[in-house]
């Protein structure tokens, strides 16, 4: 079968091979899946590089989120052949391949209605802003939440999963094109913050109470900047570093205005409560249905694009998630 090979360290256009490799067979609690579509992160970029916190074993394959069709399962497997799944492979084995074997607890059924590339592209950023928004903020109708980066693949799930939770939902974006994506998600209100400033609007607009929840992937000067505008016992969700600086938390400023930083570690939750990321996925595909969410798709790339894709994804102009179809 073909994959995606990493067998050094360097820029994705470098470094990524496409190869012809063993196919894979599941072992004992295993399933093998025929790979229809797979989604990308800004991890799988800095995978290559060398740079993200796991380093894989090379040579590796890319993919941490794919779906497709289970082709056979292992020995004590409750899933069965012909299944339609997502599941989220583990590396050095991803699933930038035509075929990847990945342990039954990675792997969830999806409806027909789903289509491959949605499928793809929602679960770990769904699940991330569903646990950020309903376990960690404990959200509540009625109340203001920030969304930053709301064109991104877990901006845009923020804003989807704010509003059907009855949210009043704000979101900032870099350019007029990401700023509309925010309104037609659902946002009542959208920030150019290449030209506007955030803190300045949604204080007018909410007669300065600010924000309840404001949910940031960014970092650096958003989080700074997001201080100033947070309510009264809001919840100021840390849920990365896009921004590139680790931004510091003052606790005078905290206690001063009676708010709460919380960190959202979503691989760690799942880790220790995975029955309720089953609950989660559950929930996520009802509302699937519901038509209340779906995943934003910038754009499929052929298998054979995957280092133009990823350098794409590189230079930041995209928005929602990037899809290989297979």
């Amino acid at each position: 079968m073909r994959a995606w090979m990493v067998k050094e360290l360097g820029e994705p256009g470098e470094v990524l091979h496409l190869e012809e490799i063993p196919k894979p067979q599941p072992g004992a609690g295993e399933v093998l899946i025929k790979v229809e579509a797979a989604a990308l992160n800004f991890f799988d970029i800095l995978l290559c590089q060398g740079k993200y916190q796991q380093k894989p074993p090379i040579p590796f394959t890319l993919g941490s989120e794919i779906s497709g069709t289970i082709e056979s399962v292992g020995e004590g497997v409750s899933l069965k052949a012909g299944q339609r799944v997502l599941a989220t492979p583990s590396l050095p084995s991803g699933g930038l391949a035509e075929w990847v074997s990945v342990p039954e607890e990675f792997v969830y059924p999806i409806p027909d209605s789903i289509s491959w590339n949605e499928a793809a592209a929602m679960f770990v950023t769904y699940q991330t802003a569903y646990y950020a928004l309903h376990r960690c903020a404990k959200i509540q109708p009625g109340e203001v939440l920030l969304v930053h980066a709301g064109a991104g693949g877990v901006g845009s799930a923020a804003i989807q999963l704010g509003v059907a939770a009855g949210a009043r939902v704000f979101a900032t974006a870099g350019g007029a094109e990401k700023v509309q994506i925010c309104k037609d998600l659902g946002a009542e209100l959208a920030v150019d913050y290449l030209t506007e400033d955030f803190v300045t609007i949604v204080n007018q607009v909410t007669n300065r109470r600010g924000a309840n929840v404001i949910f940031d992937p960014v970092g650096g000067d958003t989080f700074d900047r997001s201080r100033k505008c947070i309510a009264f016992e809001g919840r100021l969700l840390v849920i990365g570093f896009a921004g590139g600086r680790i931004a510091d938390a003052p606790t005078n400023h905290a206690l001063v205005k009676n708010y709460s930083v919380v960190g959202v570690h979503w691989g760690l939750f799942r880790q220790l409560m995975p029955e309720r990321v089953i609950e989660a996925h559950q929930h996520l595909m009802s509302l699937y249905g519901q038509g209340a969410i779906r995943p934003v798709v910038y754009r499929e790339f052929l298998f054979e694009e995957l280092p133009e894709a990823l350098n794409l994804l590189a230079n930041r102009k995209t928005w929602g998630k990037l899809v290989i179809k297979l």
